[in-house]
């Protein structure tokens, strides 16, 4: 999803993402019953990331959105004047138009995404929260002190594309802005900070193996959540497991769990992906 690492890079030009193998980026809106899904990606990334998970609950009658957070899917320069308020804001903006035509919201979030997906839920009324690997604590080190190194060096190398699966792209940013990394880190102490106030059933994917986010953050979240996460173990993808091996189980045991805590579902199924990474319905 795009998180900082240690390789410095010290280029200072605007870097497009990448649209070589048929990304986009483009937000999704699907009407649907009167319950509905917001759907979040992650840092540096975009909506491709998500967009089979979002179909899956379309295919299986939910409302569903899935927002652009400002700054991506555009480039990197655009990414460093953002702020992490402008993302929650994106959130509540779409939260509330989902909100307008549903009963019912949950809110499912990858990477940074889950850490907005937790942000939104302790503020607003979510009934409840699937997370894919989120993010909530610092990835490596230097991030408490990024805004501060933006000015020496504006990017550093990110680490998207962490998929199992050969071939596959999320589109994401191949470097990521310290400015917008700065914001990361703010948003993830403000998720933290507000954790008491998440009272939505959670259940939580995550990757055994994980370039991107660490053990940390789950462990963080299994500890501090209360009712306790439920915390299922993804044993074939890397940190994008939306695209990866592992999504027909996450696309398949998401609605299972929004079913058991009372989400219509009209048209229930199972879904795979194809060779082209969109999904099919399966008898």
């Amino acid at each position: 999803m795009g998180y900082i690492t240690d390789h410095w890079s010290r280029r200072r030009h605007a870097a497009p993402a990448d649209r070589e193998r048929s990304v986009d980026t483009s937000a999704g809106s699907w009407e649907g019953g009167p319950d509905g899904v917001l759907v979040l990606h992650g840092f540096t990334g975009s909506p491709h990331s998500v967009r089979p998970w979002a179909e899956s609950f379309a295919a299986a009658g939910l409302a569903v959105e899935m927002p652009l957070l400002p700054g991506h899917g555009t480039t990197v320069d655009d990414m460093s004047t953002r702020t992490w308020h402008e993302w929650a804001q994106a959130v509540d903006d779409a939260y509330w138009r989902l909100k307008s035509r549903t009963e019912r919201i949950a809110v499912a979030g990858l990477s940074m995404g889950g850490a907005l997906a937790l942000h939104v839920a302790a503020r607003r009324t979510v009934d409840a929260v699937v997370l894919v690997n989120p993010g909530v604590m610092d990835p490596m080190k230097l991030m408490p002190v990024a805004r501060w190194l933006a000015p020496l060096i504006p990017t550093v190398k990110g680490v998207g594309d962490d998929i199992a699966r050969p071939g596959v792209t999320e589109g994401s940013y191949p470097e990521a802005p310290l400015k917008g990394a700065a914001q990361l880190h703010l948003l993830m102490k403000e998720a933290r900070k507000v954790l008491p106030a998440v009272t939505a059933p959670v259940r939580i994917y995550r990757s055994l193996t994980d370039h991107v986010v660490t053990d940390a953050s789950h462990e963080y979240l299994v500890a501090h959540l209360r009712p306790e996460p439920e915390l299922i173990p993804l044993s074939s993808s890397y940190h994008v497991a939306t695209l990866d091996y592992d999504a027909p189980t996450i696309f398949s045991g998401s609605l299972d769990f929004l079913a058991s805590h009372g989400f219509r579902l009209a048209r229930p199924g199972s879904h795979v992906l194809d060779e082209d990474h969109a999904l099919e319905r399966t008898p």
